[in-house]
């Protein structure tokens, strides 16, 4: 029986109808969390084993990127205050689906939120959950914005903010090619 139902499964994914970019935009539009959006996706598109998980793996540090101009304003941040980036990799199994930068307040978060940022693979998206976030979207680019890798097929700019309205992190993500490969 599993094996009947793992054949027709198989013959449903094939005969689906190619992915497009609007798909993929209308599963990250359904979401606060990139992360949750990603993971509904690689699901759908059987990029993974399921349940579907998406991993964050870190690109570089905060020294390494210097902090843009605007940000402590969009952030508004106190003098006691400070922004960190976080810059990762996220993947599901072995594609990467995007490279996203986050600048967040970690005066903002729990210690344990901080541990789990400085130190693991979970996304910004499924650490900070419990603050139950809401995402303002600010632009969408087709294709590639500044530092994008090659290959990106949209670019998302948003803020994140907690539910008092306070801004807790600026976003820029770069979706890659690999969300529309076969």
């Amino acid at each position: 029986m599993a094996s009947e139902i793992a054949a027709l499964l198989t013959l449903m994914a094939s005969t689906l109808p190619s992915p497009t970019l609007e798909a993929f935009e209308a599963v990250l539009s359904r979401h606060d969390s990139a992360t949750l959006a990603l993971e509904e996706w690689c699901g759908v598109r059987d990029f993974a084993p399921r349940p579907a998980s998406v991993t964050a793996q870190l690109v570089t540090s905060e020294d390494d990127v210097p902090l843009p101009t605007g940000i402590p304003a969009k952030l508004a941040l106190s003098k006691d205050e400070t922004a960190t980036l976080r810059n990762v990799r996220l993947s599901c199994g072995a594609r990467i689906l995007s490279v996203a930068w986050n600048w967040y307040v970690p005066e903002r978060l729990t210690p344990d939120m901080n541990r789990l940022l400085g130190s693991s693979d979970v996304p910004f998206g499924k650490a900070v959950a419990s603050l139950r976030f809401r995402r303002e979207p600010l632009a969408v680019t087709a294709g590639p914005a500044a530092n994008c890798p090659a290959g990106t097929i949209s670019t998302h700019q948003a803020m994140l903010y907690l539910p008092d309205g306070r801004p807790l992190a600026y976003l820029v993500e770069c979706y890659t090619a690999a969300n529309l490969a076969p």
